[in-house]
């Protein structure tokens, strides 16, 4: 552990769901052979990422056009989940420092009728649904019925999530957001993970969600490393939906985006003034449009584009800045079903400038909080409870 701060700036990128093969606990989950990168590369015929290749993405997994680097220029590895389940909020909170031992609860029948008639009467609204389904399949089957009746579009998945539709030009946004603020003190009854706010437009037969997204989580119930971090006045800056993950705690600056794109504009612009501290991002994309959607030619082209933007982002930082990518869970689009897998993630290290990696391979790390970690290590701070740094390989 460093006693110094060897790191000036850390930008931890989440490429949300990228996952790189099942979890030895998988079949537990029903995701016996779940691999993200490895399936997909192989549906859509073979993959071209240059510069996730010269980073060593390739010797994470079987990526069928990306194969390892004699010469790696980041160090990498796979982070093998400590804490139960397979969701965004705990995978972001895994990789902030805090293990979870029993997994949110999950509705498979959908949530209890005495919950939902409180729903309806503190809304004002009356509720269609209430089961598990895809997002997308539902506002198929119930869009037209809500376009009559105002009614909620309600519904959960297998993680612990509730969910509410609703039409931009039926419920105004502000409302929805209303209703989602009384279903999460709802669900704090419950400990469900999240409250999601699922706008959409467009009409019957061809519905579409918007980036309007709003998620509600549980507040962590410990500190996070995101805590320290703003303990020693450090800026955490929160790209996509990190704010909302972390529901504000430890996160000094929330950027709101519209999909990948859009948070990969914001990562540039956001180094442009932050002179210390982190930049926490998540690309939402590959999760929300490709994973649940089963979409694998579509999140194909999304790692391309990501791959596309690592040499600009090379250009706006040196080697006192950090960058880590990696991922919260598994959404494998060539998986049966529309759920996320239980899957390792891959993690790759590198500072700015020709600085090549003290020791690239980092093998299988028990964990996902040697981020946080390595956070703690990066900016001079206290040892963190769990978790090994790998700054010391990255760095020269």
């Amino acid at each position: 552990m460093s006693t110094s701060r060897a790191i000036d700036r850390v930008i931890l990128i989440v490429l949300d769901s990228v996952g790189c093969g099942a979890a030895p606990d998988a079949v537990r989950y029903g995701d016996g052979g779940a691999d993200t990168l490895g399936n997909l590369s192989r549906h859509v015929g073979g993959l071209s990422l240059p510069n996730l290749q010269a980073l060593g993405l390739g010797h994470l997994t079987n990526i069928k056009g990306v194969p390892g680097s004699e010469r790696p220029r980041g160090a990498y590895a796979r982070l093998r989940e400590a804490s139960v389940g397979k969701d965004t909020t705990t995978g972001h909170w895994e990789l902030c420092g805090l293990s979870l031992e029993h997994a949110f609860p999950t509705f498979p029948g959908g949530f209890p009728e005495s919950m939902i008639s409180r729903f309806r009467q503190l809304t004002g609204r009356g509720v269609l649904g209430n089961k598990p389904a895809s997002g997308t399949v539902i506002l198929d089957e119930l869009g037209p019925a809500h376009l009559q009746s105002g009614d909620y579009i309600v519904y959960t998945s297998a993680d612990s999530v509730f969910q509410i539709a609703a039409h931009e030009s039926v419920v105004p946004l502000p409302e929805l957001y209303r209703a989602c603020e009384i279903a999460r003190k709802l669900c704090d009854e419950y400990n469900i993970g999240r409250v999601i706010a699922r706008p959409f437009v467009g009409q019957p037969g061809a519905f579409r969600r918007t980036y309007n997204r709003r998620d509600y989580a549980m507040p962590p119930p410990q500190a996070t490393v995101l805590d320290a971090l703003r303990g020693a006045s450090l800026p955490v800056v929160g790209v996509g939906k990190i704010w909302d993950i972390f529901a504000g705690h430890g996160v000094s600056e929330n950027i709101h985006t519209e999909g990948n794109r859009d948070g990969l504009e914001h990562t540039i612009k956001a180094l442009s003034s932050l002179s210390s501290g982190l930049l926490f991002v998540n690309l939402v994309d590959f999760d929300m449009l490709y994973g649940h959607r089963r979409d694998p030619a579509g999140y194909a082209r999304a790692l391309v584009e990501f791959d596309g933007f690592l040499p600009e982002l090379r250009k706006h930082i040196g080697p006192r800045d950090l960058v880590m990518l990696t991922a919260d869970h598994g959404n494998d689009p060539t998986f049966a079903g529309t759920d996320h897998t239980r899957e390792d993630v891959p993690l790759i290290a590198f500072v700015g400038g020709d600085v090549m990696p003290k020791t690239p391979d980092l093998g299988v790390r028990q964990g996902f909080y040697d981020v946080a970690q390595t956070l703690c290590d990066s900016f001079g701070l206290p040892a963190w409870a769990r978790g090994q740094s790998i700054l010391p390989s990255v760095l020269p």
